[in-house]
């Protein structure tokens, strides 16, 4: 199938467009055998959306990736040919509302069996709806807007309905967990000759994703603390997972600023609360959450959200880092 990656992301849209071409040939060698394999091909949006492909699919699926690794998948984009080639794959697997680029693009594309994490569990709304990059939620001024572009008031709405469901669901092991079910399903379906491993496969990650379900019940079952500060809003379903309370110093959007009087707000709770430590990550900035914790007395660590793995991650793949995962919880909330 061909599929080039290639990450865009902010201000670098402009820069990025002038090199694109040759940004595309870079990545070429890692995905020139995407498509029209002898294989099961599948494209995946994602790290956590591959791992799922890989895992089950084992030796009968071809799979690649729509976002390099390394790179804050929230702000992909891709190009026109990557869009056009995407319709060579077998399925194509993604998580809607993550990646608006890809959702475009898998609507357009004319793929048989398109797999949308999102429906195989359950989305919940974090109480945040800043995932929408940039889009306005608040005060008069917006309201009257809506209110004078009155034809295109419903999709606004659905658009800031869809974009307060948290979507990072990968993080909670019993729900990826889910997901998993459903991928195995929907492969069985599109390959039925290879269904039996497909199924083998799918049961031997599902045992993985129950272990480290019980490894973080366990763990966190008697600490200090319940609160912990992360970069961004990614650990929502971890926390109510396991009965914590995560409070994100950005939202949903990893390249949000926060205000003057969150992180005021923050300094307070961390006293209140006993945090010991400001979590980030290793594909954004940690600039403010150093601030954050200098200003606080408090301690820095990462708390990795697995969009994607590095040279940096604290492990090789999904399971490995979540283990690692666990480990700087149960440090910064004191388990017993």
């Amino acid at each position: 199938m061909n599929v080039r990656r290639r990450h865009i992301s902010g201000i670098a849209v402009t820069a990025a467009a002038a090199v694109g071409l040759g940004t595309l040939s870079a990545c070429s060698s890692d995905s020139s055998a995407a498509g029209n394999t002898d294989k099961f091909d599948v494209v995946a949006s994602f790290y956590p959306m591959q791992y799922l492909a890989e895992q089950i699919g084992g030796d009968h699926v071809n799979v690649t990736t729509l976002t390099q690794p390394g790179q804050e998948p929230h702000d992909l984009e891709l190009s026109a040919k990557q869009t056009a080639q995407m319709g060579e794959a077998d399925a194509v697997l993604y998580l809607k509302t993550l990646q608006p680029a890809v959702d475009e693009a898998v609507g357009q594309a004319d793929v048989k069996t398109k797999i949308d994490a999102a429906t195989l569990t359950k989305l919940e709304d974090h109480g945040s709806v800043e995932h929408d990059h940039g889009h306005d939620h608040g005060g008069e001024e917006h309201a009257a807007e809506e209110h004078a572009a009155e034809e295109h008031s419903e999709e606004a709405h659905s658009e800031e309905e869809e974009h307060a469901l948290d979507p990072h669901v990968w993080l909670d092991p019993v729900k990826y967990a889910e997901i998993a079910e459903g991928v195995a399903t929907a492969f069985e379906k599109a390959d039925p000759d290879n269904a039996a491993d497909y199924r083998k496969n799918a049961d031997a990650l599902t045992k993985k994703l129950a272990d480290l379900n019980t490894a973080y019940k366990d763990g966190l079952a008697n600490t200090d603390t319940k609160v912990f500060f992360t970069n961004h809003a990614a650990f929502g379903y971890l926390a109510e997972r396991y009965g914590l309370t995560q409070e994100a110093i950005n939202g949903l959007d990893p390249e949000s600023e926060p205000s003057p009087a969150r992180i005021k707000e923050l300094q307070d709770e961390a006293k209140a609360d006993g945090v010991t430590t400001v979590f980030y990550e290793t594909l954004v900035s940690d600039k403010t959450a150093k601030t954050l914790a200098k200003d606080a007395g408090l301690k820095t660590d990462v708390l990795d959200p697995l969009e994607g793995i590095t040279d940096k991650s604290k492990g090789d793949d999904y399971i490995a880092v979540m283990e690692s995962n666990l480990k700087a919880l149960e440090a910064a909330l004191g388990a017993k």
